[in-house]
């Protein structure tokens, strides 16, 4: 198979598909790697270590899409990228179809098969391929918050750490999943007061018996959460509904009762946020205000870490590019259920459930678009 590779274009997105190492693997497997010129340089990788990997330089994206029986990248395709798709050919990367229908009317009007790392699930009903990123995510959410609260950019001006005779910032981490763990350890690290809001019994039970003392959690409710939040410096935004459009948890009527300059951190915008008020920024202007409030949505946060984000997707993506590859990808999802779980789009039908109720649209199974 031809496994193609093109530099990811959304802006300030550093990081790549395909690492030198993955290309190694695909090669050893008997499959072409066609990697386009400069793809790995935001995250470190030369043409030459792809070279030396087995993989071939294409000079263009144009020439990626037109040979390539495999599309793998990292962000979703943008809408020249989309143009370039075609009938039959496969798409793994990200995709968060829910809040963007016009990225979904156009994987449907391509023909393309299109599987989404971000619903491909394991054993255990995690989230394999987003775990990764996620782990980035979370522990950059409380580093990009501490930025976002200096008075310079906005911010109230409190250090997470507060020092002696005065108070550490109060942070809320709204989710106690993977997202949400790792931000309320870094922030509680930081020395900051920490709160994190679940509704899963269980998983509090589990964050208690971890992390002890280390931050305390309570279960989230309405009130609790408006509660809490009126007496932040910082709130983080780290719930996940798979594949689904994240719920707004968080109103526009609440900035009013926030302190002016609270910093709002909402690592769920790729799925379209959980707070009303955010909209999803870059890198190069991450930062806006709303009624007072400083909003963080930086709608790629891994990118900023580009060659640890790329190394721990790269490492998670490969078993299951390698499978794709290797068996091509009916007989990939015959076999593991898990990755059946990634379909989102095949041959023109939609076939996630979550995308399907959030944009109004007809979905097939993803078994019956086995047989299709």
């Amino acid at each position: 198979m031809k496994i193609g590779c093109p530099t990811e274009i959304k802006p300030q997105e550093f990081r790549v598909g395909m690492t030198p190492d993955a290309a190694h693997e695909a090669v050893n497997h008997g499959h072409q790697a066609l990697v386009q010129k400069g793809a790995g340089l935001g995250a470190g990788f030369t043409d030459e270590d792809y070279i030396a990997a087995g993989a071939a330089i294409i000079d263009t994206a144009e020439e990626i899409f037109a040979t390539a029986d495999m599309i793998v990248k990292v962000k979703e395709p943008q809408a020249v990228e989309r143009k370039m798709l075609r009938e039959g050919q496969l798409l793994f990367t990200y995709l968060h179809l829910a809040p963007d229908p016009a990225q979904t009317h156009d994987l449907l009007a391509s023909g393309c098969t299109a599987i989404a790392y971000e619903t491909v699930t394991d054993r255990n009903g995690g989230l394999p391929l987003l775990a990764p990123m996620s782990e980035v995510a979370g522990r950059l959410a409380p580093q990009v918050g501490a930025w976002t609260l200096q008075k310079a950019n906005g911010g109230r001006g409190i250090l997470m750490g507060g020092v002696p005779g005065v108070a550490p910032a109060r942070v809320v981490v709204i989710g106690g999943g993977v997202v949400g763990t790792h931000a309320a350890r870094i922030a509680a690290g930081m020395g900051a007061d920490v709160t994190i809001l679940d509704r899963s019994l269980a998983r509090l039970k589990y964050l208690d018996d971890v992390f002890g003392r280390d931050f305390k959690n309570q279960y989230s409710t309405a009130a609790a959460t408006a509660e809490l939040v009126r007496a932040a410096d910082m709130v983080i935004g780290a719930v996940l509904i798979p594949g689904a459009e994240a719920p707004k948890l968080v109103s526009r009527a609440m900035l009013s009762e926030m302190k002016p300059g609270a910093a709002l951190v909402d690592v769920a915008i790729d799925q379209g946020g959980c707070f009303e008020t955010s909209r999803a920024t870059t890198h190069a202007d991450p930062i806006y205000e709303v009624d007072g409030i400083m909003h963080y949505c930086v709608a790629n946060m891994p990118g900023a870490v580009a060659r640890t984000s790329t190394q721990a997707l790269g490492n998670a993506t490969l078993p299951f590019m390698l499978n794709l590859a290797n068996k091509g990808w009916r007989k990939a999802c015959e076999d593991d259920p898990h990755l059946l779980d990634g379909l989102n789009v095949h041959a023109g039908k939609l076939t996630y459930y979550a995308v399907g109720k959030a944009l109004g649209l007809d979905v097939i199974s993803p078994g019956l678009a086995l047989k299709s």
